[in-house]
């Protein structure tokens, strides 16, 4: 029996790992053109599962989608699908958690080293006023300073030998991880204003939900040292940026560097594009070959496991597999 998997969008030039995975179960590709709502909703009627990368996923699709068993996410976040309506579906929902965490460490500490040694004014001096080493501020020695981590999940966890490598001191700010339980080289706060207050740089690694929606306001931004920078390869939305704006203008701190924006791709007039002490790059951390690669194997390798009756272990909403109208077919 052919299996059909409405696939909203992609990252990347083709669809030839997936198909080649899928292919255990006869899988069919459905791709959603430009991944519009009403293109999603179109091909949900005939979706045995969903696979999304950057689109939303709207209910609407879901509730018109009989024999969709699961959807599949291309990556760590689920901001981008209503797990709520999925569960009352009795739909599975799925993540890659282990996807892209070398790179996306790996950007925040060239983020990090780039606007601490301020190389983009250096490198553009020479066209602009001769050969100066002349900077917008002091530049300080990173080894020594304070790196804090606002979440601790596997792309922090990734991230700190790196930082540590660099004679960083790291903290992390966590609801969820006693003191006692960090590991190697780490201190743990459940106080984010005091991570806030002791870091020199501080680096969002949370997802973007209903509590940490513009967890970075006027008045956390106010409890940061004034030459502190701020890092964002998370989710733009962690962060109100015209609170940041505010701050980055009257130098409340030092600087920030943003490979994600709310909304993404920013507005032509975003001012977080024309300012010095800022660095904007195009939500590419997650980048590399083997990285989507990886992605898009386990991405559909999920919806193989989800349509042979098995269920995935990266399964976000297990609660649903207790209930009378679970869609997995065992």
């Amino acid at each position: 029996m052919t299996r059909r998997i409405l696939i909203t969008d992609i990252a990347w030039p083709d669809l030839e790992i997936e198909k080649e995975v899928l292919a255990a179960v006869d899988g069919e590709v459905m791709l959603a053109g430009d991944g519009t709502p009403e293109e999603i909703i179109a091909l949900a009627p005939e979706a045995d599962a969903i696979l999304t990368c950057w689109k939303d996923v709207p209910a609407e699709a879901l509730d018109i989608a009989p024999n969709c068993q699961m959807v599949s996410r291309y990556g760590i976040g689920l901001d981008n699908i209503p797990i709520g309506r999925a569960t009352e579906l009795g739909m599975l929902v799925t993540n890659v958690p282990d996807f892209c965490l070398e790179e996306v460490s790996d950007h925040v500490m060239a983020l990090l080293l780039a606007t601490a040694r301020q190389l983009f004014p250096l490198a553009r001096t020479p066209e602009r006023s001769g050969w100066t080493r002349e900077t917008p501020r002091p530049i300080p020695r990173v080894s020594g300073q304070t790196l804090g981590l606002i979440g601790f999940g596997n792309i922090a966890r990734a991230l700190v030998p790196k930082a540590l490598g660099f004679g960083l001191r790291v903290i992390a700010y966590t609801p969820r991880l006693r003191p006692q339980d960090a590991p190697q080289g780490v201190e743990v706060t459940n106080d984010l204003s005091d991570l806030l207050a002791a870091s020199d740089y501080v680096s969002i690694h949370c997802p973007l939900t209903e509590e940490t929606a513009h967890l970075i306001d006027d008045g956390a931004l106010a409890q940061m040292k004034s030459d502190a920078l701020l890092i964002n390869t998370s989710r733009g939305g962690v962060i109100d940026e015209e609170a940041l704006t505010r701050a980055l203008r009257e130098g409340r701190i030092g600087g920030a560097a943003l490979d994600v924006t709310d909304p993404e791709p920013p507005s032509g007039d975003n001012p977080l594009l024309t300012l010095e002490n800022v660095i904007v790059t195009p939500h590419a951390a997650f980048y590399s070959v083997a990285a989507t690669a990886e992605l898009a194997r386990k991405a559909a390798e999920n919806v193989v496991t989800v349509l042979r009756g098995e269920v995935p272990k990266t399964l976000i909403n297990a609660e649903v597999l207790g209930q009378d109208n679970c869609r997995l077919v065992r």
